[in-house]
């Protein structure tokens, strides 16, 4: 079966949600999943003889690995990706993720199958963004040590909705205490979110800005990453003091002089 041939075959069985072109020796097949930036996650058959491959060719993991500055995946994130291959009844072959079938019989339920778990692969990404904000927030911890700032971390607060919120430290002064959220991802498709999660924190703490005890917000961005826009800080602006970590005096002096 050539890729004409599988080609007519996908179209025929799936109608539009997949999509197909001729790639070289392979069929390229868009496919209606997405990976967390919002790119289609694509994959590519191939026939030989009367067995059907279904690939991504490796690009999820290479899409995995232009999210993190690790040169290489965690061994807890290796089992990560063995367990969704086994779940989905799919192979990790030298960075591929890949499944076959004969004659192209089952082969609309073999490529969602390597879609599948190129969508559950994918999510490993969220295990980098939390690597990321605990690797900024014990900088930011040991910058508060360093500069004789008292501070508990990860106090939790009600808010008036009633949800409980984990705020990443509450910094104490002479002037007035302050909760401080960390503003941490790599990634520019998440930021947006971030910034949203923060806000509505801020804003169903907004009670413990007032009283005699009332405590100050500060937002502090990880501008490591050039991931943020103007939108993302005028949201959060206008319901805390924003600081930038790239900006350490300036953070230290906002906490100082709390008001």
């Amino acid at each position: 079966m050539d890729v004409n041939q599988l080609c007519r075959k996908l179209q025929r069985e799936t109608g539009l949600l997949f999509t197909c072109s001729e790639q070289g020796d392979y069929l390229r097949i868009r496919t209606p999943f997405l990976y967390p930036d919002g790119d289609n996650i694509d994959l590519f058959c191939r026939a030989e003889g009367d067995v059907v491959t279904v690939s991504d060719l490796a690009e999820t993991t290479g899409w995995l690995r232009m999210q993190s500055v690790a040169s290489r995946r965690s061994p807890k994130q290796n089992r990560l990706i063995e367990d969704t291959c086994v779940t989905h009844g799919t192979e990790f072959y030298r960075g591929m993720l890949q499944a076959t079938c004969r004659s192209g019989d089952q082969l609309p339920q073999v490529i969602n199958r390597v879609a599948q778990a190129a969508l559950r692969v994918s999510d490993l990404w969220f295990t980098f963004r939390t690597q990321t904000v605990q690797c900024i927030t014990d900088e930011v911890a040991d910058f508060l040590t360093e500069r004789e700032f008292g501070f508990d971390r990860r106090p939790k607060l009600t808010g008036r909705s009633g949800r409980a919120w984990t705020v990443d430290f509450q910094v104490r002064t002479t002037m007035r205490s302050s909760l401080i959220q960390v503003l941490s991802t790599m990634n520019r498709a998440a930021a947006h979110r971030v910034s949203e999660q923060v806000l509505a924190a801020w804003y169903d703490l907004h009670h413990f800005t007032g009283g005699p005890n009332a405590l100050t917000f500060v937002s502090l961005f990880d501008d490591t990453f050039d991931v943020w826009t103007d939108e993302d800080f005028r949201l959060i602006e206008s319901v805390s003091t924003v600081s930038y970590w790239s900006r350490p005096e300036e953070f230290a002096a906002i906490l100082s002089n709390a008001a």
